[in-house]
C-alpha cells in the first residue's frame, strides 16, 4: 500500500496546496488527454451510495470471452495508470482487461464525502462495476495492487462466488505487520543517522518539513517504491503522482511512510485470520525489494486454500514496471492456467 505514501507529489498537494474543500461535490479530473468520453471502450458506471449516486470511469482494453481482467488501483485515490504498461502486454496474449478509477480517483466523481471512504462501501462498488460490465465467474479476475490487493482479498471474503480467479500484488494482510516491516526491516538498511531523522520527524508529525521528501527520496523510493532513476520514471506514473486525491489518501491512510498514522481510517486493518477462506485461485504477487514483506506474501499464498505466489526478484512496489521480465509471465500463465482447467495451487 505504501508505493504512493510521501512521494513528493503527493506529500507536496496533501501540506501546501490541499484544501479539502476545493473538490466540488460531484467533481471529476478533467484532463483532455485521458477523458475521451467517446473513445471506444469507455463506460462511465453508475455507482449507488448511501449518499446518492454518483460514476465511475472504466476502459474496456481486448476482447476474450473467458480472460476479463478488472485492475483495482492502490492508493487509495490514485488512478488507473499506474498499470499503463498493462496494453503492451496482456492484449497480445488474448487477455481482456479493464482500467478503472475507483470514486474519488482521476477520472471518476469525487465527492467531497469522508464517509464515503470505507472499505466496505468500496468492496461494494466494486460489485456494482462488475455487474455492470457484465463479468462472473466464468471470465472474471480480479487483480489489485497495493490498496487495490486489499480491496481484492475484502471483495473476496465477501464475493467469491462470482470469481474464476484473484490476484493479490504487493500487499500484505496485516497492517501492522507491514508497520513492523518497514520499521525493523527497510529502516535499518538506511544510514543510522538518516533513518533517525526520519523517525524523529515522524515522531514529530512534522511531515511538512522538507528534510522528509530529500531524505525518502535519495534513500527510500528509488530502492523500494520503483527500482528506476527517478528522472526515467514512466510518464504515466509521474501523471498518477500528479492526480492523486490527498482528500481520499490521508483520511484512510494518513502522511506516514512508514505506517498507517494514527486516526487513519485503515489503522489496524488485519485480515490474516480470514485467508483461509479464500478458495478460488489465487496467485499473491510479491518482490524482492518491496516496501511489503516478500517473505509474508509467500506465506499467504499458502494460506488461501487454492494458491501460488509468483516472486518478482528484481522488482520493487511497482515490480509491473521494475520487474516486467518476471511479473507479466507469471501473472499471465495464472490466468491461463485458470482458464485452461491447469492450474494447481500449492
Amino acid at each position: 500500500m505504501k508505493y504512493y505514501l510521501a512521494i513528493g507529489l503527493i506529500l507536496s498537494a496533501v501540506l501546501v496546496g490541499c484544501n479539502p474543500s476545493s473538490n466540488s461535490e460531484n467533481s471529476k479530473v478533467e484532463d483532455p488527454e485521458l477523458s475521451v468520453e467517446t473513445e471506444d471502450g469507455i463506460q462511465m458506471i453508475p455507482i449507488e451510495t448511501p449518499v446518492g449516486e454518483f460514476k465511475v470511469w472504466t476502459k474496456r482494453m481486448g476482447e476474450s470471452p473467458t480472460m476479463k481482467v478488472l485492475l483495482l488501483h492502490g492508493g487509495p485515490g490514485m488512478s488507473h495508470l499506474q498499470y499503463g504498461n498493462f496494453k503492451d502486454y496482456f492484449p497480445e496474449e488474448g487477455i481482456e482487461f479493464i482500467w478503472y478509477d475507483q470514486l474519488g480517483s482521476a477520472l471518476s466523481d469525487q465527492p467531497d464525502d469522508s464517509s464515503l471512504w470505507t472499505i466496505e462501501r468500496f468492496v461494494d462498488e466494486v460489485e456494482q462495476v462488475r455487474q455492470a460490465l457484465g463479468l462472473n465467474k466464468e471470465n472474471f479476475y480480479l487483480l489489485g495492487q497495493s490498496w487495490g490487493g486489499m480491496l481484492g482479498m475484502e471483495y473476496a471474503f465477501k464475493h467469491q462466488e462470482n470469481l474464476k480467479g484473484l490476484i493479490i500484488c504487493n500487499m500484505m494482510s496485516s497492517l501492522d505487520e507491514y508497520e513492523n516491516y518497514a520499521k525493523e526491516v527497510l529502516g535499518p538498511q538506511m544510514p543510522e543517522e538518516v533513518f533517525a531523522e526520519l523517525m524523529e520527524i515522524e515522531k514529530n508529525g512534522d511531515f511538512e518539513n522538507p528534510r522528509y521528501m530529500e531524505l525518502l527520496s535519495e534513500h527510500h523510493y528509488p530502492y523500494h517504491f520503483l527500482r528506476m532513476n527517478p528522472s526515467e520514471w514512466p510518464e504515466e506514473i509521474n501523471k498518477m503522482m500528479e492526480l492523486v486525491n490527498p482528500n481520499v489518501y490521508v483520511y484512510m491512510q494518513g502522511h506516514s511512510e512508514f505506517g498507517i498514522t494514527p486516526g487513519a481510517s485503515l489503522k489496524g486493518w488485519d485480515v490474516r485470520d480470514q485467508l483461509k477462506n479464500i478458495t478460488v485461485p489465487t496467485l499473491v504477487v510479491g518482490a524482492t525489494h518491496d516496501t511489503m514483506d516478500p517473505a509474508h506474501m509467500e506465506w499467504m499464498s499458502n494460506e488461501v486454500q487454492n494458491g501460488q505466489f509468483l516472486l518478482c526478484p528484481n522488482g520493487s512496489h511497482l515490480s509491473q514496471y521494475d520487474d516486467p521480465e518476471h511479473f507479466f509471465p507469471g501473472v499471465i500463465k495464472f490466468i491461463k492456467d485458470v482458464d485452461n482447467g491447469e492450474y494447481s495451487g500449492n
